[in-house]
């Protein structure tokens, strides 16, 4: 199969040379014969939802509590707007008869510099707009934003395609929103005190209602999803699917961890896709020539033009009810670049603290969705209330950065062709009516927005709960504490934990019932939230022997947050000897300061069980230790460890002289890494372990 789509780029190659720039690029279709391009996997139908002149350029679209439809355009892109000349808007979809169709829209703002998302918050919208995250608001009553506040500002803004986005509510009552790592100083208008964040490296997360602002993990860059579990998916342009697995909390503010990730590519078929449309000329010429110059300097690189995910886009899971059972939980990627949808099937890691993404049996050698439509553009998805899938289709001759294009090659490419184009298209299973769903939350009493909490359907239980959080009514406290502890559903039971949590009514009662839920999920979040109660410490350890490894994981990382004492450090030892094997487990230990100190390598020798073996992992680990106790503690804890280290085998004492000469290149004084300079302890650790331990016990 490789054989022939290489055969068919080069013919398309040679095809396009002896054309004339007109003929080089493809037209585009209508949407409905667009529709006549996809080969749709079976059992699911796809039908245009709104096209232009309704909508045009579009990149997000979502349903109000109201069932209000708003879609973020971005006609700008790939070029960064002059100051103050932004073209975003935010429109208004209406299907005014009902028929499930769009035939309306209007504009909710517009002037917008590089908008790219949108969520609902009390009675209007948050959008990101590098380098702010906006709140726009309409008072009047005239469907036209008249209020805006920036709330948050200094996110990076010099590429659209790595910027401040892909804002999420999730069930803890955080907002996420994706930030590709960029650099940024972030500051809160409503906190105007407050230190700047600093955001390079990760993600960022928010609560309005309590006024908080942190880094998170990541990096995403466009594709952010959030399954029913609170568990985030990132998605970057090749890598289509990673697990943020360790929470930035707990490894951000210090410097005493080796280096790490906290996220994980989770994909078990790596960058192989399957598309139906040659790659465009100036894609296929341009890896033609980097692969020659790899070639000539003699590098083991292969550059891929079409098959392999460059431009994967819009991760989101499916938490609906309107697709068969199987497909709850799977995630839904775009690759813009080969005019596709790809699924993944999420399958929780028995042993790991996180999930493997695979293909479904049906799609080992096709696609979900594929198009022979080079213009199909799926830069992102959406879940109705409805529960169909809905894809926001860009529909552009071209999606690059005009920056990764040869000179010669961008001559013959017009980057803001379809412009005036757009779609949204609804997939759904065969033979099921798909009527404009006008659900209208916003009226309902309190009361009823409880028993949402347990909608199958989770864009019913996020809006239910988004808007109890705003309206802070109490008296409902003892109906959602019911739902808490006697729903069948355990979904329904962590909504309305987070419920309480949101009202102020989080007591360590219901953090203990949480432990103790038959289903993890609730355990994790019982173990996260027990952080907050001292009294919650010996159920928190009891959990880090729980059976499920994510569950162990937390409790791992949440004993960090306990001041260091014997217990923690006894559990912790524990848990290095039973899951010391997986390196999540062994830097969630790590992370704490009770899990980098001196005396947790006392009990480690005391037990002596630890030294016996000489596995990898025993090797690594020790190495990773001494980095964490070296960077943590002060130089007379150090030395006590270089005389522990000194009483045992050659092979544990170049793992600790490794770690502890690591730690001292990146934060050592002048003299410390001067020392180091000049030790050879490769084959020497003995002479390593002598002048470290002359240094330190000066």
């Amino acid at each position: 199969m490789k054989r022939i789509s290489i055969t068919l780029s080069l013919l398309y190659i040679i095809l396009a040379l002896s054309c004339t720039k007109e003929e080089i690029y493809s037209d585009a279709l209508s949407a409905e014969e667009a529709i006549q391009s996809f080969q749709l996997h079976d059992g699911f139908e796809i039908e245009v939802f709104a096209a232009e002149p309704h909508v045009m350029d579009p990149v997000e679209m979502i349903f109000d509590a109201e069932g209000n439809i708003f879609v973020v355009e971005m006609p700008d892109y790939p070029f960064k707007p002059e100051a103050g000349e932004g073209g975003g808007r935010i429109k208004m979809l209406v299907d005014t008869n009902h028929d499930g169709v769009i035939d309306q829209s209007s504009v909710f703002a517009e002037g917008l510099s590089e908008a790219t998302s949108v969520l609902p918050w009390e009675d209007g919208l948050l959008v990101t707009s590098a380098p702010n995250i906006l709140y726009l608001k309409d008072t009047d009553g005239d469907w036209q934003a008249d209020h805006q506040e920036i709330l948050f500002t200094g996110f990076f803004e010099n590429n659209s395609e790595a910027q401040i986005t892909n804002l999420r509510y999730s069930v803890d009552n955080w907002i996420y929103a994706a930030n590709h790592g960029q650099a940024g100083e972030v500051t809160f208008t409503r906190q105007p005190d407050a230190k700047p964040l600093a955001m390079s490296g990760g993600d960022f997360r928010f609560r309005l209602d309590k006024e908080e602002f942190e880094l998170t993990s990541g990096p995403a860059q466009f594709g952010h999803a959030i399954n029913d579990w609170g568990h985030r998916f990132i998605t970057q342009n090749t890598i289509h699917i990673r697990h943020a697995v360790m929470p930035a909390r707990y490894i951000d503010g210090h410097d005493h961890l080796p280096a790490s990730s906290a996220s994980v590519n989770i994909s078990d078929h790596d960058l192989e896709m399957f598309q139906d449309t040659p790659p465009p000329y100036w894609r296929a010429e341009r890896t033609r020539r980097r692969q020659l110059q790899y070639q000539e300097q003699g590098l083991d690189r292969i550059e891929y033009a079409e098959d392999h995910f460059t431009g994967a886009s819009g991760g989101t899971v499916y938490t609906g009810d309107a697709f068969p059972q199987e497909y709850h939980g799977n995630i839904f990627t775009g690759d813009v670049a080969g005019n596709l949808i790809h699924r993944d099937v999420l399958i929780p890691d028995q042993e790991n603290p996180t999930y493997t993404a695979s293909r479904h049996a049906s799609e080992m050698e096709k696609e979900f969705l594929s198009s022979t439509d080079p213009w199909f553009r799926p830069a992102n998805f959406t879940i109705g209330p409805d529960g169909y899938l809905y894809v926001i289709d860009m529909y552009r001759q071209h999606i690059e950065t005009p920056l990764s294009i040869p000179e010669d090659l961008k001559e013959d490419m017009d980057f803001l062709n379809g412009i005036d184009k757009g779609r949204i298209y609804r997939i759904k299973p065969i033979g099921t009516s798909a009527q404009s769903a006008n659900p209208n939350l916003k009226i309902m009493e309190s009361a009823q927005l409880v028993e949402l909490l347990t909608h199958p359907n989770q864009w019913w239980r996020l809006q239910s709960q988004r808007l109890l959080l705003e309206r802070q009514d109490l008296s409902v406290a003892k109906k959602v504490e019911q739902i808490f502890k006697e729903h069948q559903d355990a979904r329904g039971r962590l909504h309305a934990l987070y419920v309480l949590e949101g009202l102020g009514k989080l007591d360590p009662n219901h953090v203990q019932v949480a432990m103790q839920d038959a289903h993890p999920a609730l355990r994790e979040h019982g173990v996260i939230l027990g952080e907050r109660f001292p009294e919650m410490l010996p159920s928190i350890i009891e959990c880090s022997r729980d059976s499920s490894a994510r569950v162990a994981f937390q409790a791992a990382l949440s004993l960090g947050k306990f001041p260091n004492q014997p217990e923690i450090q006894t559990a912790l030892v524990d848990l290095i000897e039973q899951k010391g094997q997986n390196p999540w487990f062994r830097a969630a230990v790590l992370s704490s300061e009770a899990g980098s100190s001196y005396n947790l390598v006392e009990i480690l020798s005391e037990e002596k069980a630890f030294f016996t073996g000489k596995e990898d992992w025993k090797v690594d680990f020790m190495e990773g230790l001494s980095f964490a106790i070296t960077s943590r503690n002060p130089p007379s804890e150090v030395n006590k460890y270089l005389a522990l280290l000194d009483e045992l085998d050659p092979i544990w004492q170049k793992a600790g002289t490794s770690g502890i000469m690591n730690a001292g290149k990146k934060q050592g004084s002048t003299e410390l890494k001067a020392l180091i300079e000049n030790i050879t302890n490769e084959k020497q650790s003995n002479i390593a372990l002598q002048q470290l331990t002359a240094y330190y016990a000066k």
